[in-house]
């Protein structure tokens, strides 16, 4: 696309926003009819007036097939993982063994802290569709909203997704930044541990118990608190704890080991290409299910066609879920193509704020504008870089490349396809989505970016 200037730019940009808004929570449109609507509306309006409506829909068709790419088949895969979980007994299990190790009061930090450490070598998008099952049987276990144990566990994700190396953002723009990724991961783990803390256990005390949602879509019904294969067989016994923990580290243990073997061998040979690519996110959710399917249905004596049953039940509703994250995917390849907010960051430069600052405003700035973390953080670090001198501290390089994952990480909102996985899993409305996650997402920003300063001040004494 060819864009004319930064003003209508940015008010096209504001305009679908807020025409987005209004279809969904003013007129009730349907999330994914809503986003293919503004989509187009927003780039042949970012056109105006010479229109290229070929070009808007080549944008739109990218930005499906980008986001489904990979959602479609971890959404897929993960439907059928979380279904059998839940109705085989097992995540009743999980949230028993959980509230009896930690207790009620204590499970938000054990979420907190899952959410921390699975997120550094796993995809936010795999651990959250492999964990979300969990969060709607301690909801169930315990009569609470499931926000109150769906924050800090999303807190914990969001934080290291952004702030820690191995993840792509951060380990991109310490490398556009020449900062030590030592450095990067010390203060990732500082700013995000603060961060974590503020925006997972202590907003969801605030308002975790004030929202709940529809029936959440996937391991949440009221029919899934009764075993749905093997019905035949009343006398069967749950899975024992062991049992599960194992079937829900199994994926975990297969992307670790490959990200693991990434960094130790520069050059595979054929055996350890094998055992990288079980490691991938399709191969280890594939594998997972497979062990499922054998492990807690044909093993305990359900058949294939209740097997089957439950499979074709559990991706019936992960459609939704598919096409409104890709329909999400879609606004936002849109607001990339439009350059809105690279634009508005090329503008913010003239401003004259020191390079923390204005790293942490424009990668705000950008996720907001087109709702990706990862392009803010890279576009911030490309307009940010020229403004270092070769005198630049190691110490300063790494608290800038905090402070744009902080501001990358700030407000996730309706051009953002995580915002809809969120919504959509956790059975949440438009507002209720942007009181909770977008707020959670923020604090993150906001807290992290804080600890940046107060380390920059710290560490530039004298």
């Amino acid at each position: 696309m060819h864009p004319t200037n930064p003003a209508q730019l940015f008010v096209v940009a504001l305009f679908g926003v807020a025409l987005l808004l209004f279809l969904i929570i003013g007129r009730k449109l349907h999330a994914f009819v809503a986003l293919l609507l503004v989509s187009l509306v927003l780039g042949l309006g970012a056109q105006w007036p010479d229109l290229n409506p070929d070009e808007v829909l080549d944008s739109m068709q990218r930005g499906m097939g980008g986001t489904l790419g990979f959602v479609a088949v971890v959404v897929g895969l993960g439907a059928m993982f979380g279904q059998l979980l839940d109705t085989s007994g097992a995540t009743r299990v999980l949230a028993t063994g959980l509230l009896r190790v930690v207790g009620m009061e204590r499970a938000p930090w054990a979420l907190v802290a899952t959410g921390f450490l699975i997120s550094i070598p796993v995809f936010f998008d795999v651990a959250f569709v492999i964990l979300v099952p969990m969060l709607h049987a301690l909801s169930r276990r315990t009569g609470k909203p499931v926000m109150g144990f769906a924050l800090p566990l999303l807190a914990g994700m969001v934080v290291t997704h952004s702030f820690v190396p191995p993840t792509p953002g951060p380990v991109g723009v310490a490398t556009l930044l020449g900062a030590d990724l030592g450095l990067v991961m010390g203060f990732g783990l500082l700013a995000g541990g603060a961060s974590a803390i503020v925006a997972g256990p202590l907003f969801a005390r605030l308002i975790g118990n004030r929202v709940v949602g529809a029936s959440a879509l996937i391991g949440s019904g009221e029919q899934s608190t009764a075993p749905v294969i093997g019905d035949s067989k009343p006398s069967r016994i749950e899975p024992s704890l062991g049992t599960v923990l194992g079937l829900m580290a199994l994926p975990m243990v297969l992307i670790v080991g490959n990200t693991a073997l990434g960094a130790w061998v520069s050059e595979p040979g054929p055996s350890l290409q094998l055992l990288r690519a079980l490691g991938h996110p399709f191969v280890a959710l594939l594998l997972t299910t497979l062990s499922c399917f054998w492990v807690l249905g044909t093993r305990r004596g359900s058949s294939r066609a209740e097997l089957n049953q439950l499979a074709t039940r559990a991706l019936e509703p992960a459609g939704i879920i598919i096409l409104v994250t890709g329909a999400g995917g879609v606004l936002k390849q849109v607001l990339v193509d439009t350059g809105v907010g690279k634009a508005l960051a090329e503008q913010m430069l003239g401003l004259g704020l020191g390079p923390l600052v204005m790293g942490f405003l424009i990668a705000w700035v950008v996720r907001v504008m087109q709702g990706s973390a990862t392009v803010s953080m890279l576009t911030a670090a490309g307009l940010v870089v020229p403004s270092f001198g070769v005198d630049v501290s190691d110490v300063d390089r790494a608290l800038c490349v905090i402070a744009i994952a902080a501001g990358a990480t700030c407000t996730s909102i309706v051009n953002d396809s995580g915002f809809w996985l969120v919504s959509r899993y956790l059975g949440l409305s438009v507002p209720q989505t942007l009181r909770t996650w977008s707020v959670m997402t923020s604090i993150v920003g906001l807290v992290g970016f804080a600890v940046v300063l107060v380390l920059h001040h710290l560490l530039s004494q004298p």
